[in-house]
């Protein structure tokens, strides 16, 4: 969605008090699919909880990060099946996500499944905002013989602006949440309590504090806690000099 476009249109409506939000709701399950070979196909569960049919749209695509940043690329080695699907209101469907490619897993292959809902113009009502949904989910393929996430952090100061560092030597990805840091005066930053993203196997991943990290130590070490794949995360981590 445009909100760039969206939202000179929506506050000129919510001031003269014309406007309807809504937003129907699109159920997916899981929030995350993993599948280890042999296996080479798995399942979504999409549920409308909306009052009206539903029209829905589901692709995939190739996930990575390169210099520290998210890429999505199209892809043909793994589809969904269908592409496609109109759902009833209150009605669970079964979509697939198949592996199509025949080359081996090695270790682990990353994409990004986007489930979104789209605009039906034959419903739409005058003075009606119908904000639509859209579904991020994580699928892997793995081999078994994937080695756990190893991760080296870093932490430099850009321009005022703290910027965390995390280069996953392992095969395997490492989801991060409730990242915070602390340095060797107390000063501490949080990146909140939820998730803050993934490190993926053999890549590199950068996230920039959400307040400004001034006062963080410009030289030394940097205490950092979160929540990975199995429990709790505790490192050290040098703070280097900015490129």
């Amino acid at each position: 969605m445009n909100w760039a476009r969206l939202a000179p249109a929506l506050v000129g409506a919510l001031l003269f008090g014309v406007v309807q939000v809504r937003a129907d709701s699109l159920q997916v399950q899981p929030a995350l699919v993993d599948v280890l070979a042999p296996g080479a196909a798995s399942t979504i569960t999409l549920r409308n909880e909306g009052s009206t049919p539903s029209n829905v749209q589901i692709r995939v695509f190739r996930w990575s990060q390169v210099n520290g940043e998210e890429s999505l690329q199209p892809t043909e080695d793994v589809v969904a099946s269908p592409p496609a699907v109109t759902l009833l209101p209150g009605t669970d469907y079964v979509a697939r996500i198949v592996r199509v490619a025949k080359r081996p897993v090695a270790p682990e292959e990353a994409y990004r499944m986007l489930v979104d809902e789209l605009p039906d113009a034959g419903r739409a009502k005058t003075g009606t905002v119908k904000l639509l949904v859209r579904h991020s989910i994580p699928v892997f393929f793995g081999s078994p013989k994937r080695t756990p996430p190893a991760v080296d952090w870093t932490v430099s100061k850009q321009d005022g602006r703290l910027i965390v560092s995390a280069r996953n030597r392992g095969g395997m990805r490492l989801r991060i949440s409730a990242l915070s840091l602390r340095d060797a005066g107390g000063h501490k930053i949080s990146f909140g309590r939820g998730l803050v993203g993934y490190a993926l196997g053999q890549s590199t991943m950068r996230w920039v504090a959400p307040v400004s990290g001034r006062k963080f130590a410009a030289k030394g070490s940097v205490s950092i806690s979160a929540q990975g794949n199995d429990g709790e995360i505790n490192a050290v981590a040098p703070v280097v000099a900015s490129p």
